[in-house]
């Protein structure tokens, strides 16, 4: 099976990369889907959160308040660093059962879609990598249309993340979003057509 590892900086327009994937028959990880449901009740690591960050946990509603733990770790690497230690091998695990659950299904390309893919170093654990990516200004008006977005948050998420030029340079393909959606459409399908062409060249190589 083919793994392939889709990226982005905040407000390059990933996730609607990934939806044109799954329309071009990928199986796509929603690794952003994965980290939330590690902060719901029930989860193998919500006990752990709750004894780490105990000031985001509603004890009545039994929750973690993602708002208030949103605050909590925003500008402060240690208590960042500590939700990302508890959370990402939770997210690694999703993943994992995600690509298995998919073999067995006979699926011979797989995505997983990662913000922090190179920041993580999960290039390592997938086949090739893309990342997503558009003009800078088209980027900020996306990501300033958010709710409750500042120019000052903006700026600190840009700067904890990998460039984006330094993402394209580390990637196998490069899918430009700012050009409207049938474009970054044929690029995708583009890039699946390559994937399939170089792993029928490596089938047929002399072993």
């Amino acid at each position: 099976m083919i793994v392939i590892g889709i990226t982005g900086s905040i407000g390059m327009g990933k996730s609607t990369a990934s939806q044109m994937l799954m329309r071009l028959g990928v199986p796509v990880h929603d690794s952003d889907e994965a980290a939330h449901a590690a902060l719901k009740s029930g989860s193998t690591v919500f006990d752990e959160i709750v004894k780490t960050f105990p000031k985001a946990y509603n004890k009545k509603q039994n929750r973690i308040d993602r708002k208030k733990l949103g605050e909590i770790v925003f500008g402060n690497p240690d208590k960042k660093g500590a939700l990302e230690s508890i959370v990402h091998p939770f997210v690694q695990e999703s993943q994992r059962q995600f690509i298995k659950q998919m073999h067995v299904k006979g699926m011979k390309i797989v995505a997983l879609d990662i913000p922090l893919l190179f920041e993580t170093g999960a290039q390592d654990r997938v086949d090739y990598t893309v990342t997503v990516t558009a003009p800078f200004h088209i980027q900020t008006q996306r990501v300033m249309a958010r709710p409750n977005m500042t120019l000052d948050k903006f700026n600190a998420i840009l700067e904890s993340q990998v460039p984006d030029l330094q993402k394209q340079r580390l990637s196998d393909f490069v899918v430009q979003t700012g050009l409207g959606r049938s474009r970054s459409f044929s690029q995708l399908r583009a890039m699946l057509q390559d994937i399939k062409k170089l792993n029928a060249h490596a089938e047929c190589a002399p072993a």
